[in-house]
């Protein structure tokens, strides 16, 4: 396999992971009553997800420009979507570790109060031990204790649809590029339309919803409970859209691709 993809796998698997964990990150601040200094230590592993998604189109927009005719296309690309569901599916597993590690980063951070020293603590003795008393297994009682009808479903499909064409809506521009190559640079740039959809339905019903839910615990409005119900139905979610964006994705290239033609 071209090394150009091998490292496009490598830096997808990282994103899709940070983006599963990412849902439990709220969760870590209700327990620790630290909600803003939580958000703001999980930035820093946010720079990594965002310093992937930079490093990981051109790479993929590169490798199809030099195989414009190449009947793997297709398939590379469906790979790479479920190396996401993949990473998905990891990340649900890790949420019970990484929230330990989490607390632990965050109620260390308000001690210290300096990310630099935080990170250097990480990788310190006591750090690593630290993490390695912090790996838990995920327990069957947190799928048999959920309330499904307490679930707020409109907002889990939201959260499916958002993932779906999120997902999607990453790589179409770029196979789109290769139906139609004298309009590749048109197909890429209707990227952001594409995932402004998405973007609207989290900005406008997710966000808040989420948001909203997590001041009702700290007021004893909800609880914990069925937030961390809510969470992991969340992941589900995210979950079944990414792989259905397998579904997605070749009907949104054609789509761009005519669109570009079009307008």
């Amino acid at each position: 396999m071209n090394t150009q993809i091998i490292i496009v796998l490598v830096l997808n698997f990282i994103i899709s992971l940070l983006g599963t964990l990412a849902y439990s990150v709220r969760l870590v601040g209700v327990r620790t009553g630290k909600i803003a200094v939580t958000f703001a230590v999980f930035n820093v592993l946010m720079l990594v997800s965002r310093t992937a998604v930079t490093f990981q189109s051109p790479l993929l927009t590169k490798f199809v420009e030099s195989n414009p005719s190449s009947g793997d296309l297709i398939n590379i690309f469906n790979l790479i979507i479920i190396i996401s569901g993949i990473a998905s599916i990891v990340g649900a597993f890790l949420i019970p570790t990484f929230q330990q590690m989490f607390s632990k980063a965050v109620n260390h951070f308000s001690t210290e109060r300096s990310i630099p020293k935080l990170i250097i603590h990480s990788f310190s003795k006591n750090g690593v031990k630290y993490m390695k008393d912090s790996i838990a297994i995920p327990v069957k009682e947190s799928l048999t204790s959920i309330n499904f009808k307490r679930l707020p479903k409109k907002i889990l499909f939201y959260n499916f649809i958002s993932v779906a064409i999120i997902t999607a809506g990453a790589f179409a521009p770029i196979y789109a590029g290769s139906i139609a190559p004298e309009l590749r640079m048109t197909c890429l740039s209707l990227s952001p339309i594409i995932n402004g959809t998405a973007t609207i339905l989290t900005s406008i019903f997710i966000d808040p919803h989420l948001s909203i839910m997590t001041d009702d615990v700290v007021d004893g409005k909800c609880s914990e409970e069925d937030f961390r119900a809510c969470v992991i139905a969340m992941v589900g979610s995210k979950v079944v859209g990414t792989f259905v964006a397998l579904i997605l994705f070749v009907p949104a290239s054609y789509l761009i691709a005519f669109v570009a033609n079009f307008i």
